[in-house]
């Protein structure tokens, strides 16, 4: 699938890796200060995290961003989305593998097939050969 490429669906993009920062951020705090970060640094770290959330929501209605269910199965179990990329990735290319592997699995036994249409029943030469010169070439 090709990535979406609008210049709004990059904006709405940009907004939500910064509320994953200022997600991050108040972590950070919370850590550097075992558990127990200053009043102020706590605050500016929230306020920018509200900020962040309200202007993603505040983003064109008309976008529509279509995430498959799958992927928000797998955020919501706390999996990394580029895993299941990766896999989507790899399923395609087995299958297509497996698909190419059938189709010249069907162009053989069309070929055999012929030949041994031809071998034994000459008459039909002709006919068998006309099948042969409309039949899709190969496209491998």
């Amino acid at each position: 699938m090709a990535p979406i490429e609008s210049p709004m669906v990059k904006e709405a993009e940009r907004q939500l890796k910064d509320v994953v920062q200022n997600m991050y951020n108040l972590i950070v705090q919370a850590v550097d200060n075992h558990g127990n970060p200053t009043q102020e640094a706590t605050k500016r770290e929230f306020h920018a995290l509200v900020s962040s959330m309200i202007s993603l929501t505040q983003r064109a209605p008309d976008v529509v961003v279509n995430i498959p269910p799958e992927v928000t199965t797998y955020v919501e179990r706390s999996r990394n989305p580029d895993i299941f990329t990766r896999e989507f990735v790899e399923t395609c290319q087995r299958m297509n593998q497996m698909l190419k592997g059938r189709s010249e699995a069907y162009l053989l036994l069309r070929d055999t097939l012929a030949r041994d249409i031809m071998s034994a029943i000459p008459e039909l030469k002709g006919e068998v050969e006309a099948v042969l010169q409309n039949a899709p070439k190969d496209t491998f």
